[in-house]
């Protein structure tokens, strides 16, 4: 059952979030053009930012100030959120308030002193040659019949440090077979192209020629990468294909398809690449984003250092 903004079972403040939340989710949607998973990240970062509202003195957007926010920040660690986490929250209560000095609802922005919690407070995990070859190997034919079409994600994933969500949207098109590059859809809708390397092509080509049209079936569809059913995979699958086949190898630690994107980016630094570069491949908008690896690459030389060199 719906319930109406007037309904006697919400507080003012969450009678009025209904409303300038949703008018805020189609601004940064349609003006912004902001991704449709990012719109839906913010959306769940205000409905915890609008409920702890609740329990303060704030009965009105326009009463918003910048200790509502910050003790908004200490009972987002409380819950034990990471600082990744907090910082996204963050981010997106700053872009509300600016949407509420847009719209006339608040004189000033309460958000604009708050210095951002740092969003790496650790290094991301990533694998070296030997546990990359490990999991690409692992998908085997003889043992699960969508063997190709899981190597054939793991390999892209790793090759050109697509993100889960990248994977899923790409469609047939986007696969130059000719000039070895890759069409990414990216965050807010930007396009970019990556290198293909050889090896990665030819497993995305016997997915297409060999399995690919055995899962599409009688369908018709552009989507390079299909579910057994002959639609489009979910992030959430990719995330569930890289996990089997990690512990099927017996690989230890938490890894994730974010981390081949940092085992892509890492190597990528290995092996001279300028960072810049690094930032338009991985299609980061802020460079600085792109610099944590240049902390994971030293991070690689000091233990190296202290393994190898007799005052290390």
């Amino acid at each position: 059952m719906n319930i109406s903004p007037t309904s006697p079972s919400k507080s003012p403040l969450q009678c009025e979030a209904l409303t300038l939340v949703a008018a805020f989710l189609d601004h940064i949607r349609v003006e912004c053009g902001l991704a449709e998973l990012t719109c839906s990240a913010y959306q769940r970062d205000l409905t915890h930012f609008t409920t702890f509202l609740d329990d303060t003195d704030c009965h009105s957007f326009a009463e918003l100030t910048t200790e509502h926010i910050e003790g908004f920040l200490r009972y987002s660690r409380k819950r034990g959120l990471a600082s990744s986490s907090t910082a996204r929250s963050l981010a997106a209560v700053r872009m509300f308030c600016r949407y509420l000095v847009l719209q006339d609802i608040t004189k000033r922005d309460p958000s604009v002193i708050i210095d951002s919690p740092r969003k790496w407070n650790r290094l991301p995990t990533v694998l070296n040659d030997e546990s990359v070859r490990i999991l690409l190997d692992t998908p085997d034919p003889a043992c699960d019949k969508h063997a190709i079409r899981d190597r054939a994600i793991l390999t892209a994933l790793y090759a050109t440090g697509m993100r889960a969500s990248e994977v899923v949207g790409l469609q047939l098109t986007d696969i130059n077979t000719e000039l070895d590059i890759i069409r990414v859809l990216g965050k807010g809708s930007r396009e970019r192209i990556v290198p293909l390397a050889a090896g990665a092509l030819r497993e995305i080509e016997r997915y297409v020629n060999e399995y690919r049209p055995l899962l599409l079936r009688d369908k018709e569809t552009n989507v390079l990468f299909l579910s057994r059913t002959g639609r489009r995979l979910m992030r959430e699958d990719v995330y569930r294909i890289v996990v089997k086949y990690v512990q099927r190898s017996a690989l230890k630690g938490k890894i994730s398809p974010h981390t081949l994107r940092h085992s892509f980016a890492t190597e990528l630094l290995k092996g001279g690449a300028d960072l810049r570069s690094v930032q338009e491949m991985l299609g980061h908008a802020d460079i600085s984003t792109t610099q944590i690896y240049t902390h994971v690459d030293a991070a690689r030389l000091k233990a190296i250092h202290k393994q190898f060199h007799p005052r290390g």
